[in-house]
C-alpha cells in the first residue's frame, strides 16, 4: 500500500490494531503474559522492531504492562496503579489510606433518554443502578451513583458487591470480562443536598465536588456511567498533566 494513499496506516499501527483484536477477543486475559516480541513477529510476519512499537503504544495507553526481565502483561484493574488511574483523590496529608467500597443499593431499570444516550442504549434497555460510598480510613468521602449496560452486567448484585474484597472495576473485569480503558470526566462545584448530607456526614450546603465519568472499553464502548459526590475537606482531586 502506498503512503500516499489516504487509508495508509504505518504497520506497527496495523500491528497495534491486530494486538488490540486479540485482547478484545479475550485470547490473553488480564494479568496474563502475551507472547514475546519474536512470537508476535512471527505470527504477523513482521520485524521485532515493528511489534516493540506497537507494544510501547499499548503500555503507554495501559492496555498493556512491561515487566522488567519478565515479560509484557494485559494490564488489569488489580495494579494498584490502575487504581490511581481512575479514582485522581488523593489524601491533602501525603498519606496513603485504606479504601473500602459500601455498596448500598443495587436494582435494575429501564434506560431513560439521558442513560440510553450517554451508554448508546436505547430507551427502554435494561440497565443496572449501583449506589455505594467510597470510605478512606474509615470516613465517607466519595458517594456514587453507576448506571450500567444490562445486557453486560446481567449477573450483578448487591450480594456480589458486598461480598467482594475487590475494587469494583476488579470485579467488573474479573466477573464480567469488562475492561475500562479510558474515562471521560466533567467536574464541576455543588452543594451538599439532603441526599448526599446523609451519606457524607456533612452539613446541607457544605461544598463538594461533583465528579460524571463515562468510562469506555475495548472498540470504544461505553460501558458505565457514574455520577459522583466527593467531599474535599481533608482531600484534592490531583491530576498531573505532561
Amino acid at each position: 500500500m502506498s503512503s500516499d494513499s489516504p487509508t495508509y496506516s504505518p504497520l506497527y499501527r496495523q500491528i497495534k490494531t491486530l494486538l488490540v483484536q486479540a485482547l478484545e477477543a479475550g485470547e490473553w486475559r488480564p494479568g496474563e503474559l502475551i507472547p514475546s516480541e519474536m512470537e508476535l513477529a512471527t505470527r504477523f510476519n513482521v520485524s521485532q522492531g515493528t511489534v516493540r512499537k506497537a507494544i510501547d503504544e499499548l503500555a503507554a495507553g495501559n492496555l498493556l504492562l512491561r515487566r522488567q526481565g519478565k515479560g509484557t502483561f494485559v494490564a488489569s484493574h488489580n495494579d494498584p496503579r490502575a487504581f490511581f488511574r481512575f479514582l485522581r483523590l488523593v489524601p491533602l496529608s501525603g498519606d496513603i489510606e485504606p479504601s473500602r467500597s459500601v455498596p448500598l443499593e443495587c436494582w435494575r431499570a429501564k434506560a431513560g433518554t439521558e442513560a440510553a444516550r450517554v451508554l448508546d442504549l436505547k430507551v427502554g434497555d435494561p440497565i443496572v443502578i449501583v449506589r455505594r460510598v467510597l470510605e478512606f480510613a474509615g470516613k465517607p468521602v466519595v458517594a456514587d451513583e453507576i448506571y450500567l449496560p444490562g445486557d453486560v452486567f446481567a449477573g450483578l448484585t448487591l450480594e456480589l458487591m458486598k461480598e467482594s474484597q475487590e475494587s469494583l472495576y476488579t470485579l467488573f473485569e474479573a466477573r464480567f470480562g469488562v475492561r475500562m480503558i479510558r474515562a471521560v470526566e466533567r467536574l464541576r462545584a455543588v452543594a451538599a443536598d439532603r441526599s448526599s448530607t446523609e451519606l457524607l456526614h456533612v452539613a446541607e450546603g457544605s461544598p463538594l465536588l461533583s465528579v460524571e465519568r463515562l468510562s469506555y472499553t475495548y472498540g470504544d464502548k461505553p460501558v458505565e456511567w457514574r455520577r459522583g459526590l466527593y467531599l474535599t475537606q481533608d482531600h484534592c482531586y490531583l491530576n498531573e498533566l505532561g
